[in-house]
């Protein structure tokens, strides 16, 4: 069970710095041509505790064009300001690695 843990979390920051590269060159895309519209989306979230949910909040925020404005622990929902609009799952993918990590 601990080796699986291990496992997950080494893949999951090897896909955040995967992530992180592929935002920052789509915001950079954007910002260059002008293809940008802010938006405010809430997000339901599969995660209880709140350690991960904050770890979650904490990659959407590493990743650029997006910001976690709010964490409701109770309700799971993160409220986040992204760049454009996109699906709930563009902005969240790694929140299944979180799952099998720290749940």
């Amino acid at each position: 069970m601990f080796l699986k843990r291990i496992y997950y979390g080494i893949l999951f920051f090897v896909l955040l710095i995967y992530e992180i590269v592929k935002s920052t060159i789509d915001t950079s895309k954007r910002s260059i041509t002008g293809d940008i519209d802010p938006c405010v989306v809430d997000i339901k979230t599969v995660l209880k505790r709140p350690v991960s949910q904050t770890i979650l909040a904490n990659t959407i925020t590493l990743t650029p064009g997006t910001l976690t404005i709010d964490i409701d622990s109770e309700n799971s929902i993160l409220k986040v300001a992204i760049i454009s609009p996109r699906s709930n799952k563009d902005v969240i993918p790694l929140e299944g690695y979180i799952s099998k990590m720290l749940e």
